[in-house]
């Protein structure tokens, strides 16, 4: 991408945020943080298999549905996602600095005629004639003037920005939300984990509550991929997730954190209590067999996962923390799997 044009051009970063969400409507599209990747990377024009795809589509009059969102996204998004995300926020912070550059510049006159106003003070201090008095007189009315348009030209500008600066808040909001979520699985991403667990972790440094974190490995993955193929192996990997997103509650946090392994974070729960929730989970993942297909035809049978808790401790940095989890996962596993261990 030509960072640079974008940096520079403002009228087409502005133009790129505010066309994809009313075509998306117009189109019944839902403003999901995944359809929403895919429209903006419409409308930025680098993407040419990803506009040839669409217009197509669009002409041959096929309805974008659950599957032909998620098609687009899979096929010419996913791998893109974070770099398309990014440089939008670089646009997105380009619109806003202009913004207040205008802001600044409107307020300027105001303060220029309270300038003038204290020399117009000072000088009638001193007693002038009337040729000056006329002179001062109309010098002021001619900034009067002034600033009544100017006033005028501020409120339509101002009004004008709080629409943009609105519209510029949901794009964010959806933008911040595709940068922080898992695409497959809905579940906060990665690097949302990363934000969480060091705040996680500074409460815990304030209030001492016990605090613990589960990591969570899908059994055998590998086999699901390889026998069936990996839209199979997506399959679990959202059926997992859908069981783990049930199971928290309150300010618990559940996130993907890469390939087949999750994380839950625990707050102000002791390791006992953790154990607990962790042997709940394995429970009810394994207990339910899993069938897909159009008519479920194919069945996958029991999907079982290994767990790991470590808990939080004083001395721990996130490292620290998160190495004594995956110890204990991989104890798990080399006790025949679908078990759960603790540090």
């Amino acid at each position: 991408m030509d960072l640079a044009k974008h940096l520079t051009d403002t009228e087409l970063s502005a133009k790129i945020l505010r066309h994809a969400v009313p075509k998306m409507s117009e189109l019944n599209i839902p403003v999901t943080p995944v359809n929403y990747a895919v429209w903006y990377e419409y409308y930025l024009g680098i993407n040419l298999d990803l506009k040839r795809a669409i217009d197509g589509l669009i002409s041959n009059g096929i309805t974008f549905c659950t599957e032909v969102n998620d098609g687009l996204h899979k096929n010419f998004i996913q791998e893109k996602s974070a770099e398309v995300i990014e440089n939008v926020q670089i646009e997105t912070q380009i619109i806003i600095n202009a913004l207040f550059s205008k802001v600044s510049r409107l307020t300027q006159g105001t303060a220029s005629f309270s300038d003038t106003l204290s020399d117009f003070s000072q000088e009638l201090k001193q007693k002038p004639d009337v040729e000056v008095l006329n002179t001062l007189v109309n010098s002021l009315v001619d900034n009067i003037e002034g600033v009544i348009l100017s006033n005028k030209q501020m409120q339509g500008s101002l009004s004008t920005m709080r629409d943009e600066v609105s519209s510029l808040k949901s794009e964010m909001e959806n933008l911040n939300l595709v940068a922080m979520t898992d695409q497959l699985t809905s579940l906060n991403n990665r690097r949302s984990f990363e934000e969480e667990v060091m705040k996680h972790m500074q409460v815990f440094t304030q209030t001492q509550s016990p605090s613990c974190l589960l990591l969570i490995d899908i059994d055998h993955f590998k086999l699901f991929n390889d026998t069936h193929g990996h839209l199979v192996g997506d399959k679990v990997l959202a059926y997992v997730a859908l069981a783990l997103k049930k199971a928290v509650k309150g300010t618990d946090f559940v996130a993907r954190y890469g390939g087949e392994e999750f994380v839950i974070l625990l707050p102000n729960t002791r390791l006992t209590d953790a154990l607990i929730v962790a042997e709940q989970l394995r429970k009810v993942i394994s207990e339910r067999k899993l069938s897909i297909g159009k008519d479920k035809k194919l069945s996958l049978g029991s999907i079982s996962v290994s767990l790991g808790v470590s808990t939080l401790n004083i001395s721990d940095d996130r490292e620290s923390y998160f190495v004594r989890a995956d110890e204990a996962l991989y104890r798990a596993k080399s006790s025949g799997r679908n078990c759960v261990c603790s540090e």
